[in-house]
């Protein structure tokens, strides 16, 4: 019976041996994405173009320069180039964004569930933070600096954070991230703008607020009203 068991268990750590031991990155050396099936191959989420085909405007976006519109509640705007309208992206791991900011401008707090971001400050001055998960001693921390032109500050994946422009001209910063499709949940947005909208027994309770409370709150933040 002994040996049964130690031979099942053998065989178990050689399957998971084989499952990790696979290569952990693509196996071509691009994949651009495209809408079609049309000779291509699905990967990731796109169709990869038949690589023979490819060309370098496959791996080409223009107009980062250009600054975003920041016209509006939150007084901010994120440009975001990801496979989507840089195709040569797809599978690789990788994406980017120009942040802008209006004198006193916020990027409201907000996580990316599948990717790490780093920010570098371009033009003006960016008060940034972000919360952890819980810690040993069952609170969470909050780290926070202020960033001037050429500081970076790194957000691990799927932390809270925010950057506030402090400073009374423009602010302008370009984010990294670890993932071709790093997802955003603005938390405001989420908690209290959800289509359909969460239960206001659950909001008044996880908030200890009046009802009256949470009805202001998700006024704000209904479906186009956040922006």
């Amino acid at each position: 019976m002994e040996k049964k068991v130690a031979l099942r268990l053998a065989l178990v750590l050689m399957a998971s041996y084989v499952a990790y031991a696979t290569d952990p990155t693509q196996l071509q050396d691009f994949c651009v994405g495209i809408n079609k099936p049309i000779d291509g191959v699905f990967v990731n989420g796109l169709f990869c173009k038949n690589p023979i085909q490819a060309t370098p405007d496959d791996f080409l976006f223009k107009g980062l320069n250009i600054p975003g519109n920041t016209n509006n509640k939150q007084g901010s705007n994120v440009t975001l180039v990801n496979a989507a309208n840089l195709p040569g992206l797809n599978t690789l791991g990788i994406s980017l964004a120009r942040i802008d900011f209006a004198p006193y401008g916020l990027n409201p707090p907000h996580t990316h569930p599948r990717g790490t971001e780093i920010l570098t400050v371009l033009e003006g001055t960016l008060y940034v933070g972000f919360v952890t998960s819980d810690l040993p001693n069952g609170k969470n921390q909050f780290f926070s600096v202020v960033l001037n032109p050429g500081d970076v500050f790194v957000f691990p994946q799927g932390l809270i954070h925010f950057q506030f422009n402090i400073g009374k001209t423009p602010a302008v910063a370009i984010a990294s991230l670890s993932s071709q499709n790093p997802g955003a949940i603005t938390i405001a947005n989420a908690v209290f703008g959800p289509t359909p909208p969460i239960s206001i027994d659950v909001l008044t309770k996880a908030f200890q607020v009046d009802k009256n409370v949470i009805q202001y709150l998700e006024a704000q933040f209904s479906s186009g009203n956040n922006y």
